[in-house]
Formats: C-alpha cells, sequence, structure tokens
C-alpha cells in the first residue's frame, strides 16, 4: 500500500486511475481545481478511507501534507476546446504545475510520473511516432499552449532528475476513450458518440482521412501504472497503435448506434494532426505493457456509457 497523490484526479483519465490505485489498497489524495474535473467522476470514491479529494490549482498551491510515495501529474485541460479556452492556465499547469509537483516528490523522495501527451510530436513528419522522433510544433499556432506546455513539462521534468535525482517517469499518451469522456469536450469519440445517439450531424473536420489510434482509458490505466512501478525515466508511448481513419470511426459509430445521422464535413482545424500513430515498442520491452481491449470493444462499452448518460 502506497500514498499517491493525484493531480488531475477528477478529470476522465486521472478519475479512473484513481479508481484502480484505491481499488489495490493505495491510499489516494486527489488534487484538482476542478476547472475541467468534475466531482461526479468520484462520487463513489467520496465515501472511500483510502481517498480525499483536495480542491487546488496546482499552478498555486500543492496544499498535502505528510508522507507521499509518489505523485501523479495530470493537472491540465486536454481536449482542444477546453485548452483553447483556458491558454494561461494550460500553460501554467504545464509550468509551474509541473514545478510545484516536483518540488511536492523531491521533498518526500517520491516517484514522479509526468501525463505528457502525443501533441508533442505536433503535426508528424515521421510515421508511426517513435520516442526519439523530436517532432513538428509550431510554437505560437493555436494548439501551441497546450503542446508547448506539455513539451516544456518534460524539459523540468528532466531537468529535475538531473539536477535533483527526482525519481521520474514521462508517459506520453496517445488518444484516449471510455465511460466518463465529458459529452462536450470536442474529442472525437465523444463528438461521435453523443451525435449519433442524439441523431444529429457527425461532425467530420476535413475530409476524414486523417487518423487516430485510439487506446481505451483500461489500457492507459494499465500503462501508466506499469511506469510508476518500473524504473523507466522515458519517454515513453503509451497508446494504441490500432490506427484508423476517422470516417472509419464514424462509420463504427453509427454501426453500434443504429443511428441515421448523416456525416456532415466541416473545414479542417488548424494545425490538426494528419496521422497519428505510437510507436510502442519501447513500451513493450520496457515495462511489459501492450494494449488489449480492441476497438469495437472499447467503443461498444462507450456507447453505452454515453447512452445511459444522456438517457437520464
Amino acid at each position: 500500500m502506497a500514498r499517491i497523490v493525484v493531480a488531475g484526479g477528477a478529470g476522465f483519465l486521472g478519475s479512473h486511475l484513481c479508481d484502480r490505485l484505491v481499488g489495490r489498497g493505495d491510499e489516494v489524495v486527489c488534487v484538482d481545481d476542478l476547472s475541467t474535473g468534475s466531482c461526479s467522476n468520484l462520487a463513489h470514491l467520496d465515501r472511500r478511507a483510502r481517498f480525499v479529494l483536495v480542491v487546488a490549482d496546482v499552478s498555486r498551491e500543492v496544499p498535502v501534507d505528510g508522507p507521499v510515495d509518489a505523485v501523479f501529474h495530470l493537472a491540465s485541460p486536454a481536449s482542444p476546446p477546453a485548452y483553447l479556452a483556458r491558454p494561461l492556465e494550460t500553460l501554467a499547469a504545464g509550468s509551474e504545475g509541473t514545478r510545484r509537483l516536483l518540488d511536492l516528490a523531491r521533498r518526500s523522495h517520491a516517484r514522479f510520473v509526468l501525463a505528457s501527451t502525443s501533441e508533442v510530436y505536433g503535426d508528424p513528419e515521421v510515421h508511426p511516432q517513435p520516442e526519439t522522433y523530436r517532432g513538428n510544433v509550431d510554437p505560437v499556432g493555436p494548439r501551441s499552449v497546450y503542446d508547448e506546455a506539455k513539451r516544456f513539462a518534460e524539459a523540468l521534468t528532466m531537468a529535475a532528475r538531473h539536477a535533483c535525482g527526482v525519481d521520474v517517469g514521462i508517459a506520453r499518451i496517445f488518444n484516449t476513450y471510455g465511460p466518463r469522456l465529458s459529452p462536450g469536450d470536442g474529442r472525437v469519440v465523444s463528438n461521435f458518440c453523443v451525435q449519433a445517439l442524439r441523431t444529429e450531424p457527425l461532425t467530420v473536420y476535413g475530409d476524414g482521412t486523417q487518423t487516430r489510434s485510439l487506446c481505451y482509458v483500461d489500457d492507459q490505466v494499465n500503462g501508466l501504472i506499469a511506469l510508476l512501478e518500473s524504473d523507466v525515466a522515458g519517454p515513453v508511448n503509451i497508446g494504441n497503435p490500432d490506427e484508423r481513419t476517422v470516417a472509419d470511426l464514424a462509420a463504427a459509430v453509427l454501426s453500434l448506434t443504429g443511428s441515421r445521422s448523416v456525416v456532415e464535413h466541416l473545414p479542417l482545424p488548424p494545425d490538426d494532426p494528419r496521422r497519428r500513430c505510437p510507436d510502442v515498442s519501447r513500451a513493450r520491452e520496457l515495462l511489459g505493457w501492450e494494449p488489449e481491449v480492441t476497438l469495437d470493444e472499447g467503443l461498444a462499452r462507450t456507447v453505452a456509457w454515453f447512452r445511459e448518460r444522456l438517457g437520464r
């Protein structure tokens, strides 16, 4: 049993991570300012003796006392509408938030795991993307507030390792989906599920030939815990290399929902990645991890969750 801080634990991915840690017997301190996370994601944990929610913005303070064995940093808006609506807050989470959480890990002699992102590769010119690829990111483009915040967070994490001896691990997370996605967060799976279930047009940006590689949330959590329990600094790609076009994803959701929605094409947003697919050989070799949930199975679970949520 360990005492683990999960910054951003009220969000989609963070809440699933809290579930897994509490379920295996760890004590979890969730720190979240609830700007994009939700208490509803944690309602089932509120009465657990080994779980506490601390409402705080980690870019301003990390009010956690007592011993800490590990620190997860997932505190940041993660979907394009969320980080575009909070550009300065996103940059602060990646900079000052990372520094404060690293300082907590240093003082506590705890392992620090950074949830970075595939967006550090930008619109990639190498495919699939290995960790050695340095990326193609526009530092002043509309998506830069998220991309550069994560790139800086990685640099700060490695600096703390080299200068202060902090035990760190960096996970580069690729598109993750599953229950608890916010219906209006602008991600492709949540958009398609909600639109199909409401018989609204499915909005496909561009011609739909751009690709995404979707990792079910249970697999993603397994990867993060595998990194936590290793001595690997990383970065390590955690994602599913099952690459699909956006048009194929729309067709899959329409089939699963039985919806009569039509597909509506809209202009492609600036800097939208044309291809996204992880090279996960490093995760297989160093962590013994690879995804297990197929896209069909994961989408079926996600559609069922959205159907029940929208029905309420």
